[in-house]
């Protein structure tokens, strides 16, 4: 990929202000949605029944839930698993013994087609189970935050250490926050796609402190911000090509994957708009907030060498 010059960088942290002040009120949004609202947990957290069906013919997924629904389930999640024939069905922590509930919502199910449906598996998840679900879970992007601030620390700056995480911290509470918003499910499939949104942006950031490091030790003139422009300039086209594939796949995934799979490519898809979005302004304008400068990155020179060369 050929480098653009100095001279046609855009001006990104030109715009740093305007840009922190967009993520500022996201954030606060987000916050304020989690704290006020919370999460809808799925019963991967909160407990639950999960029940798999399978039909003859295709399974009509709308006729399901309106059957449920008159039986006293309106709330039940009705996704279809693996073939069109297949449906997963997930109730909500109940009083009832799981062997009990589930023969009711057998029973109406097969009241329903003539009995041209079969049970298939009945799992309970208890609440103990979702509590530990929820605790480890969380502990798995803490200690990702915490892994990556060390590796970035040592690979980098701490400077830029500081920008990543802080650029990471900002990329899951928006994610979080929106689905705390939107009251869309949150289980274990949504959370494994916020720790795969923490790799991805963490990529993005690294390609970009890579070449600022570069054009620190390579740009004799220019100040910190000007180097910086230049270096998100030059892997400008590298971030877009990589986030717009990746975001067609997504596409496909949500449209066409089913169900079953739409919070997680979701969560993805807002994860790598706001990572590409983040690596760009949060986590170089954090860096350059702190005050990082040509000296610190410059290789570091050995003292009392001695050039015994003839």
């Amino acid at each position: 990929m050929q480098l653009l010059k100095t001279t046609s960088a855009i001006d990104f942290m030109g715009k740093r202000n305007i840009a922190m002040i967009f993520s500022a009120i996201l954030l606060l949004v987000a916050v304020g949605s989690i704290v006020t609202r919370g999460l809808s947990l799925g019963i991967d957290f909160t407990g639950g029944t999960l029940i798999e069906v399978g039909y003859t013919q295709d399974a009509n997924l709308p006729a399901i839930r309106e059957v449920l629904a008159a039986g006293g389930q309106g709330h039940a999640s009705v996704q279809q698993f693996g073939t069109a024939k297949d449906v997963l069905i997930r109730l909500a922590k109940s009083d009832q013994p799981s062997s009990t509930l589930s023969n009711e919502v057998f029973g109406m199910l097969s009241k329903a087609v003539d009995g041209q449906v079969e049970l298939r598996r009945v799992e309970f998840v208890g609440p103990q189970v979702g509590d530990e679900l929820t605790e480890d879970g969380f502990l798995a992007v803490l200690v990702a935050l915490m892994a990556i601030l060390v590796y970035v620390a040592l690979r980098f700056e701490w400077r830029f250490a500081v920008g990543s995480v802080v650029a990471l911290i900002h990329d899951v509470t928006i994610t979080i926050g929106l689905f705390s918003l939107l009251q869309i499910e949150f289980d274990l499939p949504v959370l494994a796609a916020v720790l795969a949104v923490i790799g991805y942006s963490l990529n993005d950031t690294i390609v970009v402190f890579d070449r600022v490091r570069e054009n620190f030790r390579k740009m004799r003139k220019g100040t910190s911000e000007s180097i910086i422009n230049s270096s998100l300039t030059q892997t400008l086209s590298r971030t877009l090509i990589t986030s717009l594939t990746t975001i067609l796949v997504l596409l496909a995934l949500f449209f066409l994957g089913g169900e079953i799979i739409h919070g997680f490519a979701f969560a993805l898809l807002v994860g790598v708009l706001v990572g590409t979005y983040s690596s760009i302004y949060v986590a170089s304008t954090s860096a350059l907030m702190l005050g990082v400068s040509k000296e610190d990155l410059m290789p570091v020179q050995k003292e009392n060498v001695v050039d015994d060369r003839p």
